[in-house]
C-alpha cells in the first residue's frame, strides 16, 4: 500500500526526520491559508498523487504570493495528472501539500528497500538525489552506495556514520545524517515499511538535513495489525479493478489486455500469461484466487474481472492440489448463471477431483469451452476472441 508525500512526512516527522512546515489543503482558499499559517516569502504547491515526475508535469510550483498559490492549486484540484510514472489516464489530484520553501546547499538520494534475495533491509544512497533511482543508476552508477543491515543488530551507528562519510558530507552534518537514517531504518522496521524513499535529501544553506519529498510503501498483509496505517489508504489512487479485488481477499493486477486470467498459484498465473502472449493476445489482468478456493469465492473472482469492461473473452487455469477441480466448476457455473457472462470462457482443470469438475462443466449445458493443457487453453482463448472481434 502506498501513501501520500504528506503522509510519509507525518510519519517520519515523528520518527525524528526533519521536514519542511507544511499543511494539507482540498481548495484553493485553503491553500492560501496554510501559507499564512506557514509564514515566509516563498511556498511551494504539490499534487498529492501515489506517482512520481510531478513537477516535470506541472504538479509541483513554487509561489511567491497569495495569487499564485490560489492559481497554483485551482490548476492542480480536480484534473488527472500525467506523469512518466501514471498510465494515460493519469491520477486524479484530490487534494494539495502547501510548504515552505527550502534554500537548498546539496541534493541527496536516501532510500531503504526490503532486499529479497538478501532478505534484508537494504539501505541505498547516492550524492546524485533529485532523480529516481532507476536514472541514478543509468547516469551515475558509481554515486550508488549500500548497506546491508543484520536483523539481529539493526542498523548500528558505525554503518550509518561511513555512509555519512561516503557522501562527503561536512562533519557537523554527520550526527544529524546518523539520527535521521536511524529514524528512517526505525520507522521501517516498526511500521512493516517495503520502502521509505526520502528523495531530495537536502543540505540547506543554513546546514540542515530536511526531507524534501518522501516516499513509504507498506506490506498489504502487515495491515491487520498496523490499523492506522490502513487508515491512511487513498482508493481515488488506486485502480478500481485492484481495490475491489483487494476487498475480495484476491492478489489482482491490473494489464492492459484483452483475456481475463483466472488462476490459482502465482507461479502458474505468469506462465499462462506468457502462453497467452505466445498465442498472440494479451492478458488483461493477473489474478491468483488462492489456495481452497470455494465456488463462491470463484464467483467473487468472476465478478473482479468481468468487472473490466476490456475483457472480451476469459481463461480459467486450474491446478488443484489444495484447491478441488468439483468446487471451481461449481463456482464456474454460478457466475454463469447469475452474472449472465456473454463473453467466451475457456476452462482448463487438472488436479484433484478434476473428473468430477469436468463432468459438472459438461453437465451444465452452458456455452464453456474445455482445454486439457494450458497451451491448448491458451490457444482456445485468442480463437475465441478473434472470432469474437470479427
Amino acid at each position: 500500500m502506498d501513501i501520500h508525500e504528506y503522509q510519509a512526512k507525518e510519519i517520519l516527522a515523528r520518527f525524528g526526520v526533519t521536514v519542511p512546515a507544511g499543511g494539507l489543503a482540498y481548495s484553493p482558499e485553503q491553500a492560501s491559508y496554510c501559507a499564512r499559517e506557514i509564514g515566509g516569502e516563498r511556498w511551494v504547491v504539490k499534487a498529492q498523487i501515489h506517482a512520481g515526475g510531478r513537477g516535470e508535469a506541472g504538479g509541483v510550483r513554487l509561489c511567491r504570493t497569495d495569487v499564485e498559490i490560489m492559481q497554483a492549486a485551482a490548476d492542480m484540484l480536480g484534473r488527472r495528472l500525467v506523469t512518466r510514472q501514471t498510465d494515460q489516464r493519469g491520477k486524479l489530484v484530490g487534494r494539495v501539500y502547501v510548504e515552505a520553501a527550502t534554500a537548498i546547499r546539496q541534493e541527496l538520494y536516501l532510500g531503504l528497500v526490503l532486499d529479497r534475495a538478501a532478505e534484508r533491509i537494504m539501505v541505498v544512497a547516492s550524492r546524485s538525489g533529485g532523480m529516481d533511482i532507476e536514472q541514478i543508476a543509468a547516469e551515475s552508477p558509481d554515486s550508488l552506495l549500500r548497506i546491508v543491515i543484520d536483523p539481529a543488530s539493526g542498523l548500528v551507528e558505525f554503518q550509518a556514520r561511513e555512509l555519512a562519510f561516503a557522501l562527503a558530507l561536512d562533519s557537523g552534518l554527520v550526527p544529524k545524517f546518523v539520527r535521521l537514517l536511524r529514524g528512517a531504518y526505525r520507522a521501517f522496521r516498526d511500521l512493516d515499511a517495503t520502502m521509505v524513499e526520502i528523495n531530495p535529501l537536502v543540505v540547506t544553506e543554513g546546514g540542515e538535513l530536511v526531507a524534501l519529498d518522501c516516499k513509504m510503501s507498506f506490506d498489504d498483509n502487515a495491515l491487520f495489525r498496523r490499523p492506522r496505517i490502513a487508515e491512511l489508504r487513498d482508493r481515488s489512487q488506486e485502480d478500481p479493478r485492484e481495490s475491489a479485488a483487494a476487498d475480495r481477499g484476491l492478489a489482482y493486477v491490473g494489464l492492459d489486455g484483452e483475456i481475463g486470467c483466472m488462476i490459482n498459484g502465482a507461479g502458474l498465473a505468469m506462465a499462462t500469461m506468457d502462453m497467452i502472449k505466445l498465442a498472440g493476445g494479451a492478458p488483461a489482468n493477473f489474478l491468483d484466487i488462492g489456495g481452497g478456493a470455494s465456488p463462491e469465492r470463484v464467483l467473487e473472482a468472476f465478478r473482479v474481472v468481468l468487472g473490466d469492461a476490456n475483457v472480451k473473452a476469459m481463461l480459467v487455469n486450474i491446478f488443484a492440489g489444495i484447491n478441488r477441480c468439483d468446487w471451481v466448476a461449481e463456482g464456474v457455473v454460478a457466475a454463469f448463471r447469475e452474472l449472465d457472462v456473454k463473453i467466451p470462457v475457456v476452462v482448463r482443470l487438472s488436479g484433484t477431483n478434476v473428473e468430477a469438475g469436468n463432468r459438472i462443466i459438461a453437465e451444465s449445458g452452458l456455452p464453456i469451452v474445455t482445454a486439457s493443457t494450458l497451451a491448448e487453453a491458451a490457444e482456445k482463448a485468442v480463437a475465441a476472441l478473434r472470432t469474437r472481434s470479427a
